[in-house]
């Protein structure tokens, strides 16, 4: 976009000490749209006055917000993508990732786990080789949630440092295993993101009936440790929780992805990046079901 008279007259007033008029100055430049940037990026770089840039700072960030609350919609009602809505996420912190570069990374992983695979392995065997080669050779690195480092949630942070929490790391092992074509899904056991490998015809005995009755076994995505029924059991009774059957539903990609979002948020809870929390939280209430 070129620089106009009326875009020369709307820079000028940025600087305006008057909150009201700033504001009316905000909303008419957010809504040239995003083809504005690259203006405001220019007008930062030969601005010596911080608060002068604290505000086209904040021009630009709501430029991209609202591309992403229309990206995020149209991912709700499109496709759901499970990657998709990763890479979402991450464009909040890093508007412009380089796309390419993580599904470069993301392929590399992807053929190396291919190659290993073959339809006589058993789901424990598949699942191994997933493991092996993602926390062995790969040297993925799973790490406690906490909330005073955001990038372990991000897939390109993740991928580019090879580390990541448990709900981050969980996310890039369902994105591979839907790749893979393998059935792995994550449910809804309380205070852990856990995947299952989900049979459509497996009928697993245990003590619980029908409870887990379709997965073979579970997956911990902070290291890849697998458990049984029976671990799942022994969690519920110490946690003094009944294990009733919605805990073992799949959750869906949108579910997923909103938790993500909500638990980024928690990153962002101190007064300088308060309005980060807000956008997160909001962009998570776009995709209820």
């Amino acid at each position: 976009m070129q620089e106009d008279k009326e875009i020369s007259a709307l820079f000028h007033l940025i600087d305006d000490p008057d909150e009201e008029v700033f504001n009316t100055v905000s909303e008419k430049i957010v809504s040239l749209g995003r083809a504005i940037i690259p203006n405001l990026e220019h007008l930062w770089e030969t601005t010596p006055n911080e608060e002068v840039q604290e505000r086209i700072e904040s021009l630009i960030h709501k430029l991209h917000f609202r591309d992403l609350i229309e990206d995020f919609v149209n991912w709700k009602d499109g496709s759901a993508d499970l990657l998709q809505g990763a890479l979402l996420v991450a464009r909040y912190q890093y508007p412009d990732m380089m796309v390419n570069v993580v599904l470069q990374e993301l392929e590399k992983i992807r053929r190396n786990i291919w190659l290993e695979l073959n339809s006589y392995l058993t789901p424990l065997e598949q699942i191994n080789v997933v493991t092996g080669i993602l926390y062995n050779y790969y040297k993925l690195k799973g790490a406690e949630v906490a909330y005073d480092i955001p990038e372990d949630f991000f897939i390109n942070k993740i991928l580019e440092s090879k580390k990541g929490n448990g709900i981050a790391n969980g996310v890039l092992y369902l994105i591979l295993g839907e790749l893979l074509d393998l059935p792995v899904k994550a449910i809804n056991i309380p205070k852990q993101f856990i995947l299952g490998y989900f049979e459509v015809d497996y009928d697993f005995p245990n003590p619980t009936g029908h409870i887990g009755s379709k997965i073979n076994f579970y997956i911990d995505p902070l290291n890849g440790q697998i458990y049984t029924h029976k671990d799942v059991e022994n969690y519920f009774k110490r946690i003094s929780v009944p294990p009733t059957p919605s805990y073992f539903k799949q959750l869906s990609k949108k579910r997923i992805i909103q938790y993500l979002l909500e638990e980024l948020a928690k990153c962002f809870d101190d007064d300088k990046n308060r309005y980060k929390q807000k956008d997160l939280i909001y962009l998570a209430s776009l995709l209820e079901e």
